[in-house]
């Protein structure tokens, strides 16, 4: 398996803003209801695939998270919905710049355009084609214990990207432990919407860009995601 292929995520610089506390939203709009509804069908509904939204340009944010709070992020796609709550105290800097792109509503209409079937779903891509990415990159080095096990996610990169380098694009791991190598910065884990993963883990496949069945045969869309605190 060709990891070069297999984590692609586009880098680029953005100027840096001025940041205020995360405001979070928990409920999702009418549309991404619908997207979620079948969470315990085991079944995608079919939707058309949204066009690419091409080349971002997002600044660089500064948003810092509150490590003595919970956040998690709620994916709703036309698989199901996912649930991820972010290591915010173990990678702070990508936390917050996840949960920043997911209040500008960066991940609406983007897809899991990767799929290994016992390794990973991939997904967070603008292009849909896993060259894309927001415009700018953070690097926060993994922990150097960190296993990538099932549930885990973690943030897509290049070889050639320094270890913990990340844009927009994710991973959440669907093997028991595929072995990859304490390169890739840690978002989070899943903490819900396990059966919506085998779901999407189980969308028929075919050639992808590394000439592997990694590319889902029908659109796997994410209509919405959602930031919530506790």
């Amino acid at each position: 398996m060709v990891l070069t292929a297999l984590f692609l995520a586009a880098c680029g610089s953005g100027s840096n803003q001025s940041s205020k506390a995360a405001s979070v939203s928990s409920k999702p709009s009418g549309g991404a209801a619908n997207a979620g509804r079948h969470s315990q069908s085991g079944h995608c509904h079919t939707v058309s695939t949204p066009p690419p939204k091409g080349s971002q340009h997002i600044a660089k944010p500064a948003l810092k998270l509150d490590p003595s709070k919970r956040y998690v992020v709620n994916l709703y796609t036309n698989c199901g919905t996912i649930e991820i709550q972010l290591a915010v105290k173990q990678a702070p800097l990508i936390s917050a710049s996840f949960a920043y792109l997911v209040e500008h509503r960066f991940y609406d209409d983007l897809t899991f355009h990767r799929v290994v079937s016992g390794f990973v779903i991939q997904g967070g891509d603008p292009d849909g084609n896993g060259s894309g990415g927001p415009g700018y990159t953070v690097v926060e080095k993994p922990p150097a214990n960190l296993q990538y096990t099932r549930g885990v996610v973690a943030m897509a990169k290049t070889t050639a990207d320094p270890a913990g380098a990340s844009g927009s694009q994710f991973f959440i791991v669907t093997g028991a432990n595929v072995g990859l190598p304490a390169q890739y910065a840690l978002l989070g884990n899943v903490v819900g919407g396990e059966n919506t993963i085998r779901t999407i883990s189980s969308v028929p496949t075919e050639a992808g860009p590394d000439g592997e069945g990694s590319t889902p045969s029908k659109p796997i869309v994410i209509a919405h995601a959602t930031l919530s605190e506790s």
